[in-house]
C-alpha cells in the first residue's frame, strides 16, 4: 500500500492521484435488510411458470423450481446464499459466480446481465477468454462457506443480474438450478419484485438487460441461444 501511494505521488501534479480502497476483507456492503428483501422473493418466484426443466410447466414438472440464489455486494463480497428444494449441489458456486459476473461488468452507464455476455464470449467473439479472467476460489465450494469473502468466478450465460439503487450498482444477484434461460427468468423477476432493477437502458430485449434470443442463426451481439425453444419464456413475458 505504501509503495502504491509513493508511486502515485511521484507521477506529479499533472495527474490526479488515485484513491486506493481497502479490499482486504470486511462485511457485506449491502444492508442485511436489503439482502433479505431480495432473497425473500425466491420462494414466491419459483412457484411461477418460469419455463425450463423443472417447476410449473417444466419438462419434468415439479411443485417449484429447485434453485440456488446468491447475492454479492459491489466489491464482490458474498452476502448470502440460499436454496429451494433439492437444488443441484453444483449450482451453488454457479449462482455465486453469476452474481459476481453481473456485478463485475455493470455500472452506472450500462447494466449487463450474464445472458447479455453470451455471444461475445464464444470462440471468435470479442470477449473470448473472459470466462478465464477471474477464476472461482475453490476454498468456497463447501456449503456454508464464503460469507463476506471474494469467491470470484465468471459465468456468461443467463441467471445473473446487477442490482441497482438510486442509479448506482450495489451488487449482483445470481440464480442457478435449471436451464440458464429459466435461471435468468427467476433472477430477473426476483430483482424486479424487490425493486432493484436498473432505470438506465441496456443492450438486451426492449433496451433493457433482459435476455435476447436470435430470431434465426447463431447468437450475435448481446444475444443468448434458446435453451428449450418450446419451454423458454418470451422476454416480453418475463
Amino acid at each position: 500500500m505504501f509503495k502504491k501511494r509513493w508511486l502515485s505521488a511521484a507521477i506529479g501534479v499533472a495527474l490526479c492521484s488515485p484513491a486506493f480502497a481497502d479490499d482486504s476483507g470486511g462485511a457485506c456492503g449491502i444492508p442485511a435488510a436489503t439482502v433479505t428483501k431480495i432473497q425473500n422473493k425466491l420462494a414466491s418466484i419459483v412457484l411461477l411458470k418460469n419455463g425450463g426443466i423443472f417447476g410449473m410447466g417444466g419438462l419434468f414438472p415439479t411443485a417449484q423450481n429447485f434453485m440456488w440464489s446468491a447475492v454479492v455486494d459491489r466489491q464482490g463480497r458474498l452476502c448470502s446464499v440460499i436454496k429451494t428444494g433439492d437444488a443441484w449441489p453444483g449450482s451453488r458456486e454457479i449462482a455465486i459466480a453469476k452474481a459476481g459476473t453481473a456485478n463485475d461488468f455493470s455500472n452506472a452507464s450500462l447494466p449487463l446481465s450474464t445472458a447479455n455476455l453470451y455471444a461475445a464470449t464464444q470462440p471468435g467473439g470479442s470477449l473470448w477468454g473472459l470466462n478465464n479472467s477471474n477464476p472461482f476460489n475453490p476454498d468456497f465450494l463447501a456449503p456454508g462457506s464464503g460469507a463476506n469473502q471474494f469467491a470470484g468466478g465468471i459465468i456468461t450465460f443467463g441467471g445473473g443480474v446487477p442490482l441497482y439503487q438510486n442509479g448506482a450498482v450495489i451488487g449482483g444477484l445470481g440464480v442457478s438450478g435449471d436451464s440458464s434461460c429459466t435461471d435468468h427468468v427467476i433472477a430477473y423477476r426476483m430483482r424486479r419484485a424487490a425493486g432493484f432493477a436498473p432505470t438506465i437502458p441496456g443492450v438486451g430485449y426492449n433496451n433493457t438487460d433482459n435476455i435476447a434470443y436470435p430470431t434465426s442463426g447463431s447468437p450475435a451481439g448481446f444475444q443468448q441461444p434458446h435453451c428449450f425453444p418450446g419451454q423458454d419464456l418470451d422476454p416480453s413475458k418475463i
